[in-house]
C-alpha cells in the first residue's frame, strides 16, 4: 500500500481573503475569495452567482476541456481557468480551501500564480488537527500522448519535486527545463512566472473572440513570425494600445522577463496546479516532458484511479496476536448479538472515525452445514452482517452506557463480493466514519480483507436506538 497516513497535520487558512480581477477567456469582472474549509475537505469551487450556489470540487475526473487552461464541469456548472489558484494553494502547503467565485473564470490578474499566493499569505495558514494523507511512489507510472509526443512520469523521491522540460521548436523560444527541488521554493522560484503565447496562437484566439480578458500585462506574447502593418494594427486595436513593438528579444511591447526560462517554469506552475486535481499529496519525483493541460489532466487522472484502486486494496498492517482493544467478552457487553449469530471475534482498533475488527472463520461455523457443504463457503450477506457488527461497535462507542441501546440498520449500498471466504480464514473488517454521527446514525464505508485480499465491501447507514425503560 502506498497511500499512507504522515504525522504532518492538513492546514487551512485563517481568515478569509478576496481579490477583483477578470477572466483571460471571458473578460468578465470577477470577485474570487479564499476561505478557510474543515480536514479532509480538500479544494473546491463555489459558484456564488448562480441559484443554490453550487460547488464543483477541484477533481481529475470534473476535467471536461483542457483548450486555454484547465476546465472543470460538474452538474452543467464550469469553472475554467482553474490551474493557477490551485498551483497556488498547492505551492503554499495548504489542504483545504473553499474558493468562491462570482464568475464562472478566476481573475488572470497578471497570469501568474503571484497575487494568490501574497493573498493566501495575507490570510495566514494554519494547521488542523488532521493527519495529511500522501501517496508515496513506489513504482514508475508514466502518460505519454502518442499524437503530441508530450509525457509525464513520476518516479520515488523522498518529498514532492517536479521537473519540465519543453521545446518549442522556434528560434525566439527553444529548449527550456525548470525545476523545482522542494515545494517550500515556489513562491520564489515558481509563482511568478506568467503565462505566455505565441503570435500565431494570439491572432487565432482574437479571430475566434477569445482572451477577451487579455491584455499585455497579463501574458508574455513571442513573436515567432514576421508581423504585417495589418496585423500589428489588429493587435493595437485588441489591446487598446496606440503603439506596439517587438523587442529585441522577440517579445511583444514592454514585458521584462522575470527569469530566462519563464516559459518553462510557468510550464512547471502548471503541472503542479493540474496535479492538484489528483486530490491527494505526492511524494515522489514528477518528469514532464513537453507537458501542456491534456496531458497533464490525464496523467492526474490516471493517478487518481491508481491511488483510489490501493486504497480500495489495501489491507489494514494489524498484529493478529496483539491484544484487542475488545475481546469477544467485551463485544458481548456492547452487542446484544450471541452465537451462533454473534460474527466478530475481537475489536483491534477503535477511534471516532473508524474500527477495525476480526472474525476467524472455522469448519464448525453453523452457516458451512447448508451452504455448500460439498465446497463451503461463507454467504455474503453474513459478511456484511459481521460488518455491520464491527461498525455497530464504532456508533455504540459514543455513548456512555452502550448496553442500553440496539443498533439498527437503515441501508446497505454499493456492496461488492470479491473473492469468496472459506474455513481458515481470517476476517479483517475496516469501517471508517463517512461524515459524523448525528442524532445516533452513522454513515460508513466498510471493507472484508482475507488473505492480503479485498473479499467484500458496503456503504452502511445504521443508528442507534435506546432501549425502552433503560
Amino acid at each position: 500500500m502506498t497511500v499512507i497516513q504522515t504525522s504532518s497535520k492538513q492546514k487551512t487558512i485563517k481568515k478569509s481573503v478576496s481579490l477583483k480581477g477578470v477572466g483571460l477567456h471571458t473578460g468578465e469582472n470577477v470577485t474570487m475569495t479564499f476561505n478557510p474549509a474543515g480536514a479532509d475537505h480538500g479544494y473546491a469551487f463555489k459558484r456564488i452567482d448562480l441559484e443554490g450556489e453550487p460547488i464543483i470540487e477541484a477533481d481529475a475526473n470534473y476535467v471536461v476541456n483542457t483548450q486555454r487552461g484547465t476546465n472543470l464541469e460538474k452538474n452543467g456548472v464550469k469553472i475554467q481557468t482553474s490551474e493557477h489558484v490551485l498551483a497556488a494553494l498547492m505551492g503554499m502547503d495548504i489542504d483545504n480551501v473553499l474558493i468562491e467565485l462570482d464568475a464562472p473564470e478566476p481573475p488572470i490578474m497578471d497570469g501568474s500564480s503571484k497575487f494568490f499566493v501574497e493573498a493566501l499569505e495575507e490570510a495566514g495558514v494554519e494547521e488542523q488537527k488532521a493527519d495529511r494523507e500522501e501517496y508515496v511512489v513506489n513504482d514508475v507510472i508514466s502518460y505519454k500522448d502518442e499524437a503530441t509526443g508530450s509525457e509525464i512520469t513520476v518516479i520515488p523521491a523522498e518529498e514532492y519535486q517536479v521537473t519540465t522540460m519543453v521545446d518549442f521548436g522556434t528560434k525566439v523560444l527553444g529548449t527550456q527545463n525548470a525545476t523545482l527541488e522542494h515545494l517550500s521554493d515556489f513562491k520564489d522560484e515558481i509563482a511568478d512566472a506568467r503565462t505566455f503565447s505565441f503570435l500565431h496562437e494570439l491572432e487565432m484566439l482574437l479571430e475566434h473572440g477569445l482572451i477577451k480578458g487579455g491584455d499585455l500585462n497579463n501574458a508574455i506574447v513571442y513573436v515567432d513570425k514576421e508581423i504585417s502593418g495589418a496585423t500589428m494594427k489588429k493587435l493595437e486595436k485588441a489591446f487598446n494600445k496606440k503603439k506596439l513593438s517587438v523587442k529585441p528579444n522577440g517579445i511583444l511591447d514592454n514585458l521584462t522577463l522575470h527569469q530566462p526560462n519563464e516559459a518553462a517554469r510557468h510550464k512547471l506552475l502548471d503541472v503542479v496546479g493540474d496535479l492538484a486535481l489528483v486530490g491527494t499529496r505526492i511524494r515522489g519525483k514528477v518528469i514532464a516532458n513537453k507537458p501542456g493541460h491534456y496531458v497533464n489532466t490525464q496523467f492526474a487522472k490516471k493517478l487518481h484511479k491508481i491511488i483510489k484502486m490501493e486504497r480500495r486494496n489495501y489491507v489494514p498492517k494489524v498484529d493478529l496476536h496483539a491484544t484487542p482493544v475488545k475481546d469477544v467478552n467485551q463485544i458481548m457487553e456492547m452487542l446484544p448479538h450471541r452465537p451462533p449469530f454473534l460474527l466478530i471475534d475481537k475489536i483491534l482498533e477503535l477511534s471516532d472515525k473508524h474500527v477495525i475488527g476480526v472474525k476467524n472463520v472455522t469448519m464448525n461455523e453453523p452457516f458451512f452445514v447448508g451452504h455448500f457443504p460439498g465446497a463451503p463457503v461463507m454467504p455474503g450477506v453474513l459478511q456484511i452482517e459481521a460488518m455491520a457488527q464491527t461498525g455497530g461497535i464504532l456508533v455504540l462507542s459514543t455513548v456512555p452506557d452502550p448496553e442500553n441501546y440496539l443498533t439498527y440498520l437503515l441501508k446497505i449500498d454499493n456492496v461488492r463480493y470479491k473473492q469468496q471466504v472459506v474455513p481458515g480464514d481470517t476476517l479483517i473488517f475496516k469501517l471508517d466514519l463517512i461524515s459524523p454521527i448525528r442524532r445516533g446514525i452513522c454513515e460508513m464505508q466498510g471493507q472484508a480483507y482475507a488473505n492480503g485480499k479485498l473479499v467484500s465491501e458496503a456503504l452502511i447507514m445504521a443508528q442507534i436506538t435506546k432501549v425502552k425503560g433503560n
